[in-house]
């Protein structure tokens, strides 16, 4: 496992019986997480001084209970990117912390390529992706189906002082706008895809991760260049291996461009203990 251990302004200080106890900044938040299945005992009263705890409703999505006051937005810095936090009604923050590992990969990649590099990120979320590649000094393509998810990437963008850094920001469905890539002719030497299990274009298309994941791997594969340098794929869905992901990759990409795949899990560490908390993983063609 690859655990994103780079953090400062982000900590998960403890986990048991379902939840996380998390500090984001200087706020501590307690939200669930079905990975922790273990009932243990609390290592910390940092549980009953929490800020906010997020509640799951029975019918769907849930509500936080704020026992503390909390900001409606702030800003956590990873690095020299700043990312702007704000507790969503679907417990999710605007910032998914394990993913700073991968952050790092992608920022060395880029770093050592010492040529010209173009990204397409796919399902970019709020931006924390495309912000390492930009920092880099690659061209970005950051696409997603949310206009709301967009403008949060843009705002942190600016945060992180690359406001005018080559970031196309592209509110779309993401099989349809890889297909006009490619009848447009638009190549990229590095991808990266952070699909959902489930979910919906701005069009009502619909996505499910297992009817849609190896047709839209075969579609970027054709808008890769001539000489790529990595093709990520993330993979949060329950029930599906991570070695899915590696086996698609082994067979649409290393036929036509050599290289290797690999696939990790990705975590946490958790302070209060020394373990690691699976969150997802990844897998990664790499040309080298």
């Amino acid at each position: 496992m690859r655990a994103a251990d780079n953090w400062k302004d982000y900590e998960l200080i403890d986990a048991s019986d379902g939840l996380r106890l998390e500090r984001w900044g200087k706020v501590v938040l307690v939200r669930p997480d079905p990975q922790v299945l273990w009932k243990t005992e609390h290592h910390t009263d940092l549980w009953e001084k929490a800020h906010a705890v997020y509640h799951r409703s029975s019918s769907g999505g849930g509500s936080w209970e704020q026992r503390r006051p909390v900001p409606e937005k702030w800003k956590i810095a990873y690095g020299d990117l700043s990312l702007i936090v704000s507790p969503t009604g679907f417990k999710h923050t605007g910032v998914f912390p394990e993913q700073g590992v991968n952050w790092d990969y992608y920022r060395q990649v880029i770093a050592q390529a010492n040529r010209p590099v173009r990204v397409l990120n796919l399902f970019g979320y709020t931006g924390g992706a495309t912000l390492a590649c930009a920092a880099a000094g690659a061209s970005v393509c950051h696409v997603d189906a949310s206009k709301g998810m967009v403008a949060w990437g843009k705002d942190n963008a600016q945060a992180s002082g690359l406001g005018d850094k080559p970031i196309r920001w592209i509110v779309d469905d993401c099989a349809k706008f890889v297909a006009r890539e490619q009848r447009r002719g638009s190549f990229y030497e590095g991808i990266i895809m952070d699909p959902p299990s489930y979910g919906r274009g701005p069009g009502g298309e619909v996505w499910k991760l297992e009817e849609c994941i190896d047709g839209l791997i075969e579609q970027c594969a054709a808008v890769l260049s001539e000489k790529p340098l990595f093709f990520a794929v993330n993979s949060y869905t329950a029930g599906i291996s991570p070695s899915v992901m590696q086996y698609i990759l082994q067979e649409r990409i290393v036929p036509r461009f050599g290289g290797h795949v690999t696939c990790d899990e990705i975590g946490l560490p958790v302070t209060s203990t020394g373990g690691v908390l699976p969150c997802g993983s990844t897998a990664i063609w790499s040309a080298t």
